[in-house]
């Protein structure tokens, strides 16, 4: 656990120490030993914001204090922290701190900072996170795509689901998985899908996608706790694990219909997962 919190604080030690460089996802990841797609979904979970959020965050506070203690021009402190324009970077500053670059540098001017992250681990309450290990042989997924930002998916994805089942009885696929996959940047494809089978014709507008076959740690939990659960699995679970590692670029949600005399379905998070 130690090497796991170590690497991701130098994850973001890394981000602290090139802020006004050009910040490669992979290779912020990359100091925390994880793919791009998990890294992201990690540090939403134990950060409260996304990793561009807290760039983004970092970059206004560094120069909102080099605008309130220096004379440097407004279009240098700008170009310094990556953006391209004045006007770019003003409306970045009046969305941050409410108030214009000019008037940071008066007296009593009132500015945002957020402090750089320091990951600590502390072990309270002890409620338990159920789940089992399983194996599971490759399987294909059929259903329909699109690409979403990390940084705004948590409020698009949803979205998604509503245009989804507003098609009622016209629905190409019943809806068994949501699958986030192919991560690239801070974009990723996100299904709604169900099983395969290679005799079935593929439904109008829809494509097919293989999961390999891996151990999966299953998650049980219900629609109203699924975010809060995946959460969970990445702020409290993950870094606990022992003998695993995760697996692949790609997590799983799964929804099967209620069981006999039960009116109410079952929805799981399946994690891809290897042997350390």
């Amino acid at each position: 656990m130690q090497d796991w919190i170590a690497g991701f604080q130098e994850s973001i030690d890394f981000m602290e120490r090139n802020l006004t460089e050009k910040l490669d996802i992979g290779k912020i990841a990359a100091k925390a030993a994880l793919s791009p797609f998990y890294y992201q979904r990690i540090f939403g979970a134990l950060c409260g914001m996304t990793v561009g959020d807290y760039i983004r965050a970092r970059r206004m506070t560094l120069s909102a204090q080099e605008l309130a203690a220096t004379d440097a021009r407004v279009i240098d402190i700008a170009l310094k922290y990556g953006y391209d324009s004045p006007d770019s970077f003003t409306k970045a500053f009046l969305r941050f701190h409410g108030i214009s670059p000019s008037k940071a540098r008066e007296n009593g001017a009132r500015l945002r900072s957020i402090a750089p992250l320091h990951i600590k681990f502390s072990l309270e309450g002890g409620s338990m996170l159920d789940y089992r290990i399983v194996e599971k042989a490759p399987f294909t997924i059929v259903g329909i795509k699109r690409q979403f930002n990390s940084d705004t998916s948590y409020e698009e994805i949803p979205k998604f689901w509503e245009e989804w089942l507003a098609q009622g009885s016209s629905r190409p696929v019943k809806g068994t998985f949501g699958v986030c996959t192919d991560m690239k940047g801070k974009d990723f494809d996100y299904w709604i899908a169900d099983l395969y089978f290679p005799w079935e014709d593929v439904p109008k507008g829809c494509g097919t996608r293989v999961i390999p076959g891996s151990l999966w740690a299953q998650f049980p939990c219900k629609i109203d706790t699924l975010q809060d659960t995946n959460t969970r699995i990445w702020s409290e679970w993950l870094p606990s694990l022992k003998g695993y590692t995760l697996a692949g670029d790609y997590d799983i949600e799964v929804y099967l219909p209620p069981e006999a005399g039960s009116g109410e379905m079952s929805v799981y998070i399946w994690v891809p997962l290897k042997k350390a």
